[in-house]
């Protein structure tokens, strides 16, 4: 799973940190951008092998930090912030309204595997808020007829 484009890759990660161990999350986030916005297993297995740290270390970082994707996700990974702010703003209803108008549920993909949605713990857009992101895109102030739109552009593409 480890190509050698992506072993040239994280060389030159190598390059930019101290340690092999502090360009883990680095190499991690390399891996799931090579894997279609996923971290199988054995690409885990693989940076530990090649960083020579214990494949459970691996495994336990790329599992605390939600911004890796354990499981194969849609094209369009739609993470709506869920938290104090954003859900005082209706930011629950918002994904409510999504998962409906999607026919998924918080954690699904559509059965095209063209949306995924998610809960994010915080998007850092607090004064924006509701917030959204797609990929690395923000989307703030939202509202029903907003993301509806927004979703509608995505599903054209």
């Amino acid at each position: 799973m480890l190509t050698e484009d992506a072993k040239t890759k994280i060389d030159a990660l190598l390059a930019k940190y101290p340690t092999k161990k502090a360009a883990l999350i680095p190499s991690l986030w390399l891996m799931q951008a090579e894997n279609d916005g996923w971290l199988p297993r054995q690409a885990m297995k693989d940076v530990a092998e090649y960083l020579e740290l214990a494949p459970a270390y691996v495994e336990g970082v790329a599992t605390f930090y939600t911004m890796f994707n354990k499981a194969p996700i849609g094209k369009y990974h739609l993470e709506v912030c869920h938290n104090i702010v954003c859900m005082a703003r209706g930011a629950d209803e918002l994904i409510e309204h999504i998962g409906d108008k999607l026919g998924i549920g918080k954690g699904d993909t559509t059965t095209d595997r063209k949306f995924t949605l998610n809960g994010a713990e915080c998007l850092g857009a607090c004064a924006n808020a509701p917030c959204m992101m797609v990929g690395d895109v923000y989307f703030e102030d939202l509202t029903n007829e907003s993301v509806d739109r927004i979703i509608d552009e995505l599903a054209r593409k």
